[in-house]
């Protein structure tokens, strides 16, 4: 069966892939039908659909008895009146089920230990570790930052904080003392869960004294206590009164922790992302609404059974481990891997072989992952898909951006043995869990589109006055009704909030998503085209292009002025590209390639490593209009290396384009 490409002028011919009928008769979801039952549900009792999936998923302290309070919209609110504490939906009531032998986390370190823990383990740990943070006097209420690798010690410090009612906010362990500097001034945290380091392909890289940096940096005054994971074993320094071992904060504590019952609309945590303005935005998940999308996401995307073993490759440090590491698997009582490392070491067969290691049966990465494997694996068939036993697989997911039809059909063919369905899942930070997305027992897939809506979620593509567009025509991504994963508020910020995803253009009414997309005219099926925003989405990571020109301007004895820019790249999707002018003649030759790397490691000291642009060109100056607006349209051609065909006369010097066709 073949169908063209949604948005392909050329329409060449693509396939569709079924699910096996195997595969549907035992999973969740198990055929269309099914699929558009339950979005009819919605359509005719959308408050009934999901105060039922509220009552059916989740286990209330309190029952609710209003589904949705929209009176103060788009401040809405879920399950309001309704009581209950996510650590506890996550592991005593595993444990209550009769569940507390099962494996809950199978953890394999960089260098291939493997430890395993069991879901009455991980509630004892968790409740030391609560009681321990209570004993600091941290309470319900207060933010926890936590700057930690991929650990059973980074999951149970986030179920920890759920279960005292701190809310967490977890920052990536690749992000700056800087960036660590400003989400620790901005959610105003009493303490830091840190490791004294981690490791990553055989190397230990600090984590601690990036933490003793950051304090430094001023604006920091709230934090009260730094709590250290042993890690590595390696001499640290620790500041007396601040500054103490996990170990040593659990000591004697109990392993029982009665729960503390929050709101349904308690914030569980903070999340920063960038936005098109250089301040991260700190986003804002309440506890009911986010737990319920989590698990029921868990349940009906990844369809995930009692003896799956399932593995989410992203870190705990972005939404996705959140939402399927840390709760959703949890949530339902599944077993999950948990990998420290990266996937190229101690070579590019490394996530081949923990799947045929652990067995695993659901596998969810992303697609700058499989674009550079698949480049290894083309190099070498010692680390081939081809040289591993992969059998155990039953279903593959995508996630962080688009997935192109080449590296899907790849995917599906080597990783799945054209047995697995893919699930190309839409979401953001601020969804919480999928929007768009093919249920696997259900959805035709099309490689390349993340199919149909997540049943409950009215997504619609509009014109710039919130029109909606036919299918066939590209537009805005907007969702017309609230759910009950979203985004809550931006910390501290409710007025950027509104400006950034309830914009007046759309009357305040709907959600945007900041994404284009376009429909396929006969299936319906989203496609994203990417962002509408200065925002890129390198490897699957959301990086403001006004955020990396600040870091670039803050090296004020060398920057003029900057502009930075995306462009098509073969393995991380977008690349950064950054225009710069200095303040001294510009470089050329070796002396431009060193000027360029000390801007690399400025920007990886002020953000981090995944901001660093991946080309650098250097001008007298930057291309401008009469009213000085810089044409980052023209930069965008010109950082893609293609002929300029748009007007260049209102250029005061047109020699630049040549002086910026020169990368380093």
């Amino acid at each position: 069966m073949t169908a063209s490409t949604a948005g392909d002028s050329t329409a060449t011919e693509t396939h569709v892939y079924l699910p096996s009928a195997d595969f549907a008769k035992n999973a969740a979801i198990s055929s269309m039908a099914a699929y558009d039952a339950l979005c009819k549900e919605a359509e005719t009792d959308y408050q009934g659909f999901w105060g039922r999936l509220a009552k059916e998923l989740l286990s209330w302290k309190v029952p609710f008895t209003q589904v949705l309070d929209d009176s103060n919209a788009p401040f809405f609110k879920w399950f309001a009146d309704g009581k209950l504490n996510a650590s506890y939906n996550c592991l005593d009531r595993n444990v209550e089920k009769g569940l507390g032998d099962k494996t809950a986390i199978i953890f394999e370190a960089d260098g291939g230990e493997v430890t395993k823990i069991n879901y009455k383990d991980l509630l004892a740990k968790t409740s030391q570790m609560a009681n321990g943070l209570k004993s600091l006097g941290i309470k319900k209420g207060d933010r926890v930052v936590i700057y930690i690798s991929m650990s059973i010690d980074g999951v149970a410090a986030m179920q920890a904080c759920a279960r005292i009612g701190a809310t967490h906010s977890v920052v990536f362990g690749g992000f700056s003392a800087q960036s660590l500097r400003d989400r620790i001034e901005d959610t105003g945290a009493v303490a830091i869960i840190t490791a004294d380091h981690q490791v990553r392909g055989g190397k230990q890289l600090p984590l601690k004294s990036i933490v003793d940096e950051a304090l430094t940096l001023g604006g920091c005054d709230s934090i009260k206590n730094v709590v250290v994971v042993k890690r590595s074993g390696s001499e640290i320094a620790m500041t007396a009164g601040r500054d103490q071992w996990m170990d040593d904060v659990v000591a004697g504590q109990s392993t029982t922790c009665e729960p503390e019952w929050v709101e349904a609309e308690h914030p569980l945590f903070l999340l920063y992302t960038s936005g098109s303005t250089g301040k991260p935005k700190g986003v804002q998940h309440s506890t009911g609404g986010y737990l319920l999308h989590a698990a029921l996401t868990t349940k009906w995307t990844f369809d995930l059974k009692a003896d799956d073993v399932f593995w989410c490759t992203a870190d705990i440090g972005w939404v996705t481990g959140h939402t399927y590491i840390t709760y959703g698997p949890l949530a339902l009582g599944g077993t999950e891997i948990v990998f420290e490392g990266v996937p190229t070491y101690p070579d590019a067969g490394r996530f081949w072989k923990m799947i045929q290691d652990h067995k695993c049966t659901v596998f969810y990465t992303a697609p700058t992952a499989i674009r550079s494997l698949i480049k290894a694996a083309e190099a070498n068939d010692a680390v081939h898909p081809k040289s591993y036993n992969l059998s155990s697989l039953r279903l593959l997911g995508s996630v962080g951006e688009p997935i192109n039809p080449a590296a899907w059909e790849w995917y599906y063919k080597h990783v799945g043995g054209s047995k697995c369905p893919i699930v190309d899942t839409f979401w953001q930070t601020e969804t919480g869990g999928h929007m768009i997305t093919p249920l696997p027992g259900a959805t035709p897939m099309v490689p390349g589109s993340c199919t149909l809506p997540f049943p409950g979620i009215q997504a619609a593509i509009v014109d710039e006055t919130g029109k909606d567009v036919p299918n066939g025509q590209g537009g805005i991504l907007v969702v017309k009704k609230p759910w009950p994963s979203m985004i809550r508020n931006i910390w501290g910020d409710p007025e950027r909030f509104k400006k950034s995803y309830y914009p007046e253009d759309f009357k305040g009414k709907y959600y945007l998503a900041g994404d284009g997309a376009i429909r396929d005219e006969k299936t319906g099926y989203f496609t994203i085209t990417g962002r509408i925003d200065d925002v890129l989405n390198v490897s699957g990571h959301r990086m403001g292009t006004m955020e990396i020109e600040s870091a670039l301007v803050s090296c004020t004895e060398l920057v003029a002025e900057a502009a930075v820019v995306g462009r098509p790249d073969d393995t991380t999707g977008e690349a950064i590209c950054a225009f710069v002018v200095l303040k001294r003649p510009r470089p050329t030759g070796d002396e431009a390639k060193a000027i360029a790397k000390q801007l690399r490691d400025w920007v990886g000291k002020e953000i981090g490593p995944i901001a660093k642009p991946k080309d650098i060109r250097f001008g007298d100056n930057l291309p401008k209009t009469r009213s000085g607006k810089i044409m980052r349209r023209l930069l965008r051609s010109v950082a893609k290396n293609e002929a300029i065909t748009q007007d260049t006369s209102t250029l005061e010097n047109p020699a630049i384009l040549d002086q910026l066709g020169q990368a380093y």
